[in-house]
């Protein structure tokens, strides 16, 4: 990535299988560190920092101080403070609101690296999921903030898996790494334009296009694109018997893009 963006901040949104010390502390000792936000486990060892070395002290310097109570017993103590916080975007339902609690401290594990993170309590005051919880790598990132990034993931989730299943992104035959440079930024602005096009028709147009029936969702995807809203399915024509009986028939023109448009809610 520091290949494509020297001198770009970059922002890693990942699950918890990234969530490895050797990673993070090898991201972190770059001349210019890529920050991580991840799930974090509950009861991750957590540790203060480690105290400051005297200068006549003998032996290998300590990794860490003492050790922090797990993340679940923070989350259960009443004495923690909850700062409430409402996001813009939350998961594509709009505004949601949540309380968090943060604190910095040192993730270590026995033969693994040290790695100093920000770590970021989720609660949910409607009590429609469970307590979790994030950490960044960037220490002077904001939880605020950590929450934006890590909700964005979803977004970009969906973008990718959009355009993988529909335009092959991920796919191509390119031999040459600059082929593949070129084109994998040109299918995610015919992804972008796609999806602008159909904003714009469907707010222009009167006409409702229906979902799937096997689409589980009760929104207009990027799959529901390509439908076109001003030619509505006009099912007499379809069973309008030919003017001429040879062996052979042409199909009409409007009588295969129709075709066409209804086979799009079963592909």
């Amino acid at each position: 990535m520091r290949r494509w963006w020297p001198d770009r901040p970059l922002v890693a949104l990942a699950d918890s299988t990234y969530a490895t010390l050797l990673l993070l502390a090898r991201c972190q000792r770059l001349p210019k560190p890529i920050t991580f936000i991840i799930r974090l486990r509950l009861d991750a060892a957590l540790y203060e920092p480690a105290p400051q070395r005297d200068a006549h002290h003998i032996g290998r310097p300590r990794l860490k101080g003492d050790r922090l109570p797990n993340l679940a017993s923070v989350a259960d103590d009443p004495t923690t403070d909850w700062t409430p916080l409402t996001l813009s975007q939350w998961y594509g339902i709009g505004e949601r609101a949540v309380e968090v609690a943060s604190a910095t401290a040192v993730w270590y594990h026995p033969g693994q690296p040290t790695v100093p993170l920000r770590w970021v309590l989720i609660r949910d005051p409607q009590h429609t999921f469970a307590t979790q919880a994030l950490l960044c790598t960037d220490l002077q990132a904001t939880p605020a903030q950590i929450l934006v990034w890590f909700v964005q993931r979803w977004q970009l989730e969906v973008t990718f898996e959009e355009a993988r299943r529909h335009l092959g992104l991920e796919t191509q035959r390119q031999w040459s790494d600059l082929a593949i440079a070129r084109t994998t930024p040109a299918l995610l602005g015919l992804f972008s334009l796609v999806t602008l096009l159909a904003d714009q028709r469907l707010s222009r147009s009167s006409v409702t296009i229906p979902l799937p029936v096997c689409l589980p969702k009760d929104h207009f995807t990027f799959r529901c694109a390509g439908l076109d809203p001003t030619r509505a399915p006009d099912l007499p024509d379809f069973f309008r018997p030919p003017t001429i009986s040879p062996d052979t028939v042409k199909v009409p023109r409007f009588l295969l893009e129709q075709l066409t448009d209804t086979l799009c809610y079963a592909a």
